[in-house]
């Protein structure tokens, strides 16, 4: 059966402390293992201090709702280069999550920025793996970002390689479109691609939770799920 799922704040923090008490309990009642997506408004690396203020608030308030449900990881996406450097963009998202670090420490969650598809946005798999590192935070793995940003020649082991040793990793999968840009949307899961990809991480013992993305999230879901129940 399905045993993870992720609540999506994609325009705003929609829920009350009460009401994540209430989805908390719902969910370890029933052994359902919830993780939180905050809103996508985010950009840690605007040079706006309104909106580094606002998307700052949001991974916060995030943060507290996943601390009311049990939800351990909260996914975000940390920012654009816009017209700085990568290495300045870097360096900029690092102090900002650092302050957010500080903030969250109170309540028992991992901060979880996210590998991106699109190739004008942070979010490059070592560009995590160094907030990773030096925020001691931890980090949602997009298999299908990472396809599109690689624009379709993923080495799918390799990566699946890169992530092993860590104690778990909090995964999310569909299928992808792009352009020469990287990501364009998301679509159903190939499911050969998909069983690929399970046998990988199986073969790997990667420790993790996958979080389909695919519009068709619940049929997906069952589908890799019918495959995995195979290993």
């Amino acid at each position: 059966g399905i045993v993870a799922g992720e609540v999506d704040f994609v325009r705003q923090v929609y829920m009350t402390n009460d009401k994540a008490d209430i989805v908390g309990k719902l969910a370890k009642d029933n052994k359902f293992d919830l993780s939180v997506h905050a809103p996508y408004f985010v950009n840690l690396n605007s040079n706006d201090k309104v909106k580094v203020d606002a998307s700052m608030k949001r991974i916060v308030d995030s943060c507290e709702r996943a601390h009311h449900m049990g939800a351990k990881n909260v996914v975000f996406h940390s920012g654009y280069y816009g017209k700085d450097s990568k290495e300045k963009t870097f360096e900029t998202i690092r102090d900002r999550l650092l302050k957010i670090s500080d903030k969250v420490k109170k309540f028992d969650v991992n901060l979880c920025p996210e590998t991106m598809g699109k190739i004008n946005v942070f979010g490059s798999f070592d560009e995590i793996m160094g907030l990773v590192k030096e925020v001691k935070c931890g980090f949602c793995m997009d298999f299908a970002h990472m396809k599109s940003r690689h624009l379709g020649n993923l080495d799918f082991e390799d990566y699946v390689k890169k992530i092993k040793n860590f104690k778990h990793v909090h995964c999310h999968y569909s299928g992808i479109e792009w352009t020469d840009k990287g990501e364009k949307k998301h679509i159903p899961v190939d499911m050969k691609e998909g069983k690929m990809l399970l046998g990988l991480l199986h073969k790997h013992k990667v420790n993790c939770t996958i979080i389909c993305e695919s519009p068709d999230t619940y049929e997906d879901t069952l589908k890799l799920n019918k495959i995995l129940s195979k290993f």
